[in-house]
């Protein structure tokens, strides 16, 4: 269709028309501390802090920038949005390493969901006005304070949601939604294996398997985060660390599950196929077995690509199980989109589905909100907030008091640790 390809490239062009011209930031601190609000929005409506992905490689290509936009001249039908919240993905993981192949050539604003307060309304727009909050997607370019898209990529927050909440629920559930719904076609009394539970799509399907009667779900993750999962509705959680996780479900389920969400890829998805029951759905949705370091690793890329599904159409009919795959960013239909996020906003109005936030990390911490997801630490999503982080003022504070303080969180560090090998080895 014609309408969606042209938001397509409006906003494929956005990061340019926001970030032009831009001056690199030496250091986090050189911003004033009173840029973000709405007083600020009057006095210095040009000034915009933004992470641009420099260069692909490791977490120092990710950097804090402070941009002097010329005024925004916002075309039919666009809005301009001051962010509140950004949500990291998976996405920009790989992103950064140059294997995500939508994100353009650098120096980029990464960055696909935020929520935030509309600013100033292009010629057209009729239901957003200046002052909404509202949740706004891109296909790139999210990561900043000021941003323009296409009104019909932004939707009304409901007035209980946080920005953090609004900044989470896009990439996460919809992908969540459109796998269990349109392509699973998940009913009652059915079983799902979702890998990586504790993560943000983990935890989205979670609570959308629990809006249907009588669902399984099975979930792995590492055995720290068991328990969490456990009360957020993972009906049998498996450490994938230490136990072989098709082994475990077959002890429960001997005929396997009815649907798989893989977004592991390689030796994992032929895994999952087998799992399946007569009818079953495998729906292949990532390539984290790819992501072994900071930087691209092309032993784990062969690896993965040699080790994947491989089919004939003749074993898939013969099978009778269903195999596909899901990318959320090769969605074009606007529709689609929209019709989703409806759905899932009257669901969080219901009380049905509620993000669960990890963490939330001023953009001058993108490398730890980084390292936290790559390294699996995340309970949740992860959060990036654009406004300064404010200095904390310690006028009182006597050097012997730094010290016992310091000495005190290291113990409490070790203390953490070794409950934590503890746990693992429980």
């Amino acid at each position: 269709a014609e309408a969606p390809t042209q938001q397509q490239q409006q906003q494929q062009q956005q990061p340019e028309q926001v970030n032009k011209p831009d001056e690199s930031a030496p250091a986090a601190t050189s911003d004033a501390p009173g840029e973000s609000g709405a007083a600020a929005a009057e006095e210095k409506p040009l000034s915009c802090r933004a992470l641009v992905l420099t260069g692909f490689g490791g977490y120092d290509k990710v950097r804090l920038q402070v941009k002097t936009l010329e005024r925004p001249r916002l075309k039919a039908g666009e809005v301009l949005v001051r962010v509140k919240a950004c949500g990291l993905n998976f996405a920009e993981l790989l992103g950064r390493q140059g294997l995500y192949e939508l994100l353009p050539a650098p120096p980029v604003t990464m960055g696909m969901e935020g929520s935030g307060v509309v600013e100033a309304v292009g010629e057209g727009v009729k239901d957003r006005k200046v002052g909404d909050r509202v949740i706004a997607m891109s296909r790139s370019g999210m990561w900043q304070e000021l941003v323009i898209v296409p009104a019909n990529y932004t939707f009304p927050m409901p007035e209980q949601m946080s920005f953090e909440e609004g900044a989470a629920i896009p990439v996460n559930y919809i992908t969540a939604y459109m796998m269990l719904f349109e392509m699973a076609n998940v009913r009652p009394s059915k079983s799902v294996l979702v890998h990586m539970a504790a993560g943000g799509v983990g935890i989205a399907v979670t609570q959308l398997c629990q809006t249907v009667p009588d669902v399984t779900v099975f979930g792995t993750a590492s055995a720290s985060k068991h328990e969490t999962i456990a009360q957020g509705g993972v009906t049998h959680p498996i450490d994938y660390r230490t136990k072989d996780y098709v082994e475990e479900i077959r002890k429960i389920s001997p005929k396997g599950v009815d649907i798989v969400l893989d977004p592991l890829g390689g030796s994992d998805t032929q895994k999952g196929f087998n799992l399946l029951k007569p009818l079953g759905t495998l729906i292949v949705f990532g390539v984290a077995n790819c992501m072994t370091g900071q930087k691209k690793n092309l032993l784990a890329m062969a690896k993965t690509w040699y080790n994947q599904l491989s089919l004939n159409m003749l074993k898939l009919m013969q099978a009778n199980k269903a195999v596909c795959g899901f990318h959320l960013g090769y969605i074009t239909d606007e529709q689609l989109i929209s019709r989703a996020m409806v759905t899932l906003l009257e669901l969080y109005r219901q009380g049905k589905i509620k993000p669960r936030i990890d963490s939330c990390y001023h953009f001058e911490e993108v490398t730890d909100a980084m390292k936290r997801m790559h390294e699996r630490q995340n309970i949740g999503k992860v959060i990036l907030l654009p406004e300064p982080k404010k200095e904390e003022d310690k006028p009182d504070a006597e050097p012997g008091e730094i010290v016992e303080k310091t000495e005190a969180a290291v113990s409490e560090k070790k203390e953490e640790a070794k409950e934590e090998v503890k746990a693992e080895k429980d």
